[in-house]
């Protein structure tokens, strides 16, 4: 049930300085400084020794959960899950944790890819079942940076051989626009299937200091921490603080994403009421 990593813990400062929302607002891409602005101003957390998978659970994992506890996911209770589409997300019917690309659609050695089509409460559950739980917000990113501040999990230059994220497949991507045609011809090609890799795919280069993978881009990740700002006087978006207070928060971005939106003060919100898009998965913890 995946290889864990010992976290010290320690006191840190999360989120993100001002000069990067600076370095934000004058980079090639598409959100404004209010978008981000959820990450500021940083705060201060101490956190106890912890424990965290190395890498996110995959779908052999997800799969003896359900050979040994017969658990059906909020998707396939539903009928279907989110999958973003030439046209936006859409509600592909028949989606779920083993058939990510809807009925019929098999990818093979799948097994050792993240698994999506999770929902939070799925996460949940299976993180119970393996006696363990979803990471808070602030552990993730702890065991994501470090202690000091960063801006990937190996350091403030970017590199695209060191995550899966569009970079990763497409090198002539610089805006949203021009991501909507790469999709659109991936889409074309190969339908709406994820375009993730196999978990640990990057470890030579993209760990984190700790020696976790995957923690930029290939699947966002669910924590278990409720949405909320860091300081009440932030002005933020409005879509964003929409979700403060309902939903939880999520991390590391994914395959879908461009370089900014992997970072690892990066923050997204999620709703836990059974949304499941074929680009979330998860990773445990559990207290030291």
């Amino acid at each position: 049930m995946g290889q864990m990593v010992y976290i010290p813990g320690g006191r840190f400062l999360q989120g993100s300085p001002e000069w990067m929302l600076a370095l934000l607002d004058q980079a090639d891409q598409p959100f404004g400084r209010q978008w981000f602005a959820d990450e500021t101003p940083p705060v201060a957390r101490e956190l106890e020794p912890y424990l965290i998978d190395r890498y996110p659970v995959t779908v052999g994992d997800f799969r003896r959960f359900v050979r040994e506890t017969g658990y059906r996911t909020e998707a396939e209770r539903r009928g279907y899950s989110l999958v973003y589409g030439r046209a936006g997300w859409q509600e592909l019917p028949g989606a779920h944790w083993d058939a990510s690309g809807g009925p019929g659609v098999r990818i093979d050695g799948y097994d050792d890819h993240p698994v999506v089509h999770v929902s939070w409460g799925d996460a949940t559950a299976y993180a119970r079942w393996a006696g363990k739980r979803l990471p808070t917000e602030a552990e993730w990113e702890l065991a994501a940076r470090g202690p000091e501040f960063r801006v990937w999990p190996w350091g403030d230059e970017w590199s695209s051989a060191n995550a899966n994220t569009t970079e990763l497949h497409v090198d002539a991507v610089q805006t949203y626009g021009d991501w909507q045609a790469w999709w659109a011809q991936m889409c074309d090609r190969d339908g709406v299937v994820p375009r993730s890799t196999p978990v640990g795919a990057f470890s030579d280069r993209g760990d984190s200091p700790y020696g976790c993978a995957d923690m930029a881009g290939n699947v966002y990740e669910w924590t278990g921490t409720v949405s909320h700002q860091y300081a009440e006087t932030t002005e933020c978006d409005p879509t964003v603080r929409m979700a403060f207070g309902r939903y939880r928060v999520i991390r590391g971005g994914s395959w879908m994403n461009l370089r900014y939106q992997v970072r690892c003060s990066e923050r997204m919100h999620g709703d836990p009421t059974g949304w499941a898009t074929f680009a979330h998965g998860f990773r445990c913890a559990k207290s030291a």
